[in-house]
């Protein structure tokens, strides 16, 4: 569920619960107010004071309607009485101020009260004494002459003091109404706090574990959807951020081991430089033959270390994307054919054939960056070259295609590498001889190679079988780059 809706279940749990639970206990409350009361018996004493009323003055040809002053007759009267009696009530009749006839002892008090709220043919409440009772009164007879004359009949059936109160039901409604609001109010910001409070003390827990340095702690996915989402990105987050600092540590690794090598590398090139010089500044060398020997060795020796610094710098840029690669539509056979052409006269000197095959249906035209992809593929004949043992050389350059690709592969005859070295000859500075002397170059030629193949989209790996030879194969994606 998410925050809306929980929200919106919320507000109508705080409404629509108080409503229920009051209304299940008013109905109580009446039930219960109604057997305290015996509102059986109250209806039936409502009934015959009712019937006794039309009796007396409810219909034209009633007894009092006919003859009205035998309210005055004593004997009329208690039979008026009898009839009270039954239904434990008292008759009360006046005259004005004056008490006629009562069957209950009545104060000057009382009597006011009787006269203050009696409406004719109207029931009213009276407190008698610690009684109370429901007044019945009219007029039987009336002087217009004179109003204290006026002879008025009252009829008070007692209240029972546990009967149905509305003031007292108002009250009690009211009372439950509040408490199961603050109750229901109470509950629903419970379980919607839990529901957002605790994922929330977690992901502030997982903060403070993130803070110290604790990456691998996990962010669980809890709570309302908005909430599951929050903790969804903030775990995006936490690996990423793991994964960047995993990245650096690796960058700085790289870094001492660039370093490494590099100082490796250029302190054997320039050790023989510096031996060189001392033998001339000695007088070692002491015939012109003998200098111009020193000479051109220093000369070697330098123009390497300059190959080498060139060659670290590009792929430095090349790391940092800081040189952009210029693409033009290429057709790769006959880019391919062209710079075979020019270093065939080269390998021909050092008794390698060179060859060329192409499997292609069509011409395919894809783009390039001429100039450096033409590197990486002199690069990788030199290597071969370079690693040679078969007194007769072959490399074969072939050329095929798939449905999305174009596969270069470059195979040779050569001494092959070790299978355990196969995967690491793209990496910096990695020969696979252990004697790094013996072979000219800087370590970072396939290693260039792999990244000028990746800027193009493509991908370079090897194969090969010791003592039998190597294949590097170079795939380049088809579509525009």
């Amino acid at each position: 569920m998410n925050l809306k809706g929980r929200l919106i279940s919320a507000n109508a749990l705080t409404v629509i619960l108080p409503v229920m639970i009051t209304v299940i206990s008013a109905m109580a409350y009446i039930y219960i107010a109604g057997k305290l009361a015996d509102t059986e018996q109250a209806i039936h004493n409502t009934q015959e004071v009712a019937q006794l009323t039309m009796e007396l003055v409810g219909r034209e040809n009633s007894v009092l309607r006919q003859n009205p002053e035998k309210i005055k007759d004593s004997s009329f009267q208690k039979e008026l009485q009898a009839r009270m009696d039954i239904l434990d009530g008292e008759v009360v009749v006046l005259e004005g101020e004056r008490v006629l006839f009562s069957s209950h002892n009545l104060t000057a008090i009382d009597v006011v009260k009787l006269k203050k709220p009696a409406i004719q043919f109207r029931s009213a409440r009276v407190d008698l004494g610690t009684q109370s009772y429901t007044v019945q009164s009219f007029d039987v007879s009336r002087d217009e002459a004179q109003a204290e004359k006026q002879t008025t009949l009252y009829l008070l059936v007692p209240i029972n003091p546990a009967s149905f109160d509305m003031t007292n039901f108002l009250i009690f409604s009211g009372l439950v109404f509040l408490l199961s609001f603050i109750g229901a109010n109470s509950i629903a910001s419970y379980y919607f706090s839990l529901r957002i409070l605790t994922p929330l003390n977690n992901l502030q827990k997982a903060a403070m574990e993130i803070t110290l340095g604790n990456l691998d702690y996990e962010i669980v996915e809890e709570g309302d959807q908005e909430v599951r989402e929050l903790c969804r990105d903030l775990e995006r987050m936490r690996i990423q951020l793991k994964n960047s600092v995993h990245t650096q540590l690796k960058y700085e690794d790289n870094r001492k081991m660039l370093i490494s090598s590099i100082s490796h590398d250029l302190k054997t090139p320039v050790t023989s430089i510096k031996g060189y010089v001392e033998g001339l500044l000695d007088g070692i060398a002491n015939s012109p033959e003998k200098k111009e020997k020193y000479l051109k060795t220093i000369y070697r020796k330098a123009e390497q270390v300059d190959t080498m610094i060139d060659d670290l710098l590009l792929y430095a840029k090349l790391d940092l994307n800081q040189i952009p690669f210029s693409f033009e539509k290429t057709n790769i056979g006959e880019f391919l054919d062209d710079g075979l052409q020019e270093i065939e006269p080269e390998m021909e000197r050092n008794g390698i054939k060179i060859l060329f095959e192409s499997e292609l249906t069509s011409a395919q035209e894809i783009p390039l960056d001429r100039e450096r992809m033409m590197r990486v593929i002199l690069n990788i004949i030199d290597n071969s070259r370079k690693y040679m043992d078969k007194e007769e050389g072959v490399i074969t350059l072939s050329l095929r295609e798939t449905h999305s690709s174009v596969i270069i592969e470059i195979k040779d005859n050569g001494r092959g590498i070790p299978k355990k070295d196969v995967a690491q000859i793209f990496e910096r500075f990695y020969r696979s001889d252990t004697a790094r002397t013996e072979i000219k170059g800087s370590g970072l030629g396939l290693a260039i190679a792999k990244q000028i193949v990746e800027g193009h989209e493509g991908r370079i790996w090897a194969v090969s079988r010791e003592g039998k030879g190597t294949s590097v194969l170079i795939s380049l994606p088809r579509g525009e780059a």
